[in-house]
């Protein structure tokens, strides 16, 4: 069995991206805090910290259909991601600029989608 996309330079960008990204999930959430948001802050906190956390998994991956699987799940969690910080921006609950954030969401998503999309072109070849 090959390992998918493990060493890949695609594979480190998402890697490194996606635990950035959790960093700076982490310091939103201690600021929503700070100005009394604590529900939505929670959600956000707990889906944005989980992207990496599955992208992780997927590098020690049983087989391509449990990388890929990984991935999926890591791209769910994303898209939740993106629509708590779309929901703290509309609604204004704590006053700041949530579209850096949204960007590096929706970056992740189509990294995501791109690299799961690849794999299962390579799984489905003979």
């Amino acid at each position: 069995m090959r390992e998918p996309i493990k060493g890949n330079k695609t594979s480190n960008i998402v890697l490194e991206k996606s635990y950035s990204f959790a960093l700076e999930i982490i310091h939103l959430y201690r600021t929503l805090v700070e100005h009394r948001e604590t529900i939505l802050s929670k959600q956000l906190l707990r889906s944005g910290t989980s992207i990496g956390a599955n992208i992780e998994e997927a590098q020690a991956a049983q087989s391509p259909r449990d990388f890929i699987s990984k991935l999926v799940v890591a791209s769910k969690e994303a898209r939740e991601t993106r629509y708590w910080l779309r929901l703290l921006d509309k609604s204004q609950l704590v006053r700041l600029d949530y579209e850096p954030m949204l960007l590096k969401a929706d970056e992740l998503v189509r990294l995501l989608t791109s690299i799961i999309k690849t794999s299962q072109e390579r799984q489905a070849k003979p």
